[in-house]
């Protein structure tokens, strides 16, 4: 089950916990997780080879999404 816990006055959420590599970050991490989740999902789907279609910026040339 998922905590909420603090680090220098800012709160985090950590998953996993109780486990050997629990994982924490705060809320703009989450608020930018949540913004690129169909991204994400993709990674997921193709073994990380995709993670969907990239803007094209910068004369072209492909942009991460992040």
């Amino acid at each position: 089950m998922p905590e909420i816990t603090e680090y220098k006055g800012n709160k985090l959420i950590t998953l996993n916990p109780g486990s050997k590599y629990p994982f924490s970050f705060g809320l703009n991490k989450a608020k930018m997780i949540m913004e690129n989740l169909d991204s994400i999902k993709i990674f997921i789907e193709t073994n990380g080879e995709s993670c969907g279609e990239q803007k094209q910026e910068n004369n072209g040339e492909a942009t991460t999404p992040f």
